[in-house]
């Protein structure tokens, strides 16, 4: 009878192990897209900052997330947006406002069973897209602000 239950606590202790190992991976990815999000923002001139920088690490709250998203990706786009208006350049288009509306419209379709399964796809893609389109964007802003 004890060794079924140390087979037992030895098969829970493996698992349990793993889990916290995929966890662990899963929070620092998290980590590292909220970082990157903040990056812009405080890159950006105060006056057309929708959101402070540090709004963007409110993504690690689990189920949170899933309504800061729509908030996130959008007030950054804005952001930006509103910066490139006011100093006349049209060329930035919509500051990626769009991808983001799709990727979190893609996470919040995650939640729904067997939708899940393909949601999770385009919700990778647009979110590499909207990093990029913000990364090329921060990089046309001053160096100044903070």
């Amino acid at each position: 009878m004890d060794s079924e239950w140390g087979v037992v606590g030895a098969v829970l202790a493996f698992y349990g192990v793993i889990f916290l190992g995929i966890l662990s991976v899963v929070i620092g990815v998290h980590a590292v897209i909220c970082y990157l999000l903040t990056l812009p923002l405080k890159r950006l001139p105060e006056q057309y900052r929708l959101m402070a920088p540090g709004q963007v690490w409110l993504l690690l709250i689990p189920c949170f997330n899933m309504v800061w998203n729509c908030f996130v990706y959008q007030r950054i786009a804005d952001s930006l947006k509103a910066y490139f208006d006011s100093i006349g350049d049209p060329t930035v288009g919509d500051c990626g406002k769009g991808v983001g509306l799709w990727y979190a419209i893609s996470v919040c379709c995650c939640l729904v069973p067997c939708l899940n399964y393909i949601a999770w796809l385009p919700a990778l893609i647009l979110l590499i897209i909207y990093l990029v389109k913000i990364h090329e964007l921060k990089q046309r802003l001053p160096l100044a602000a903070v």
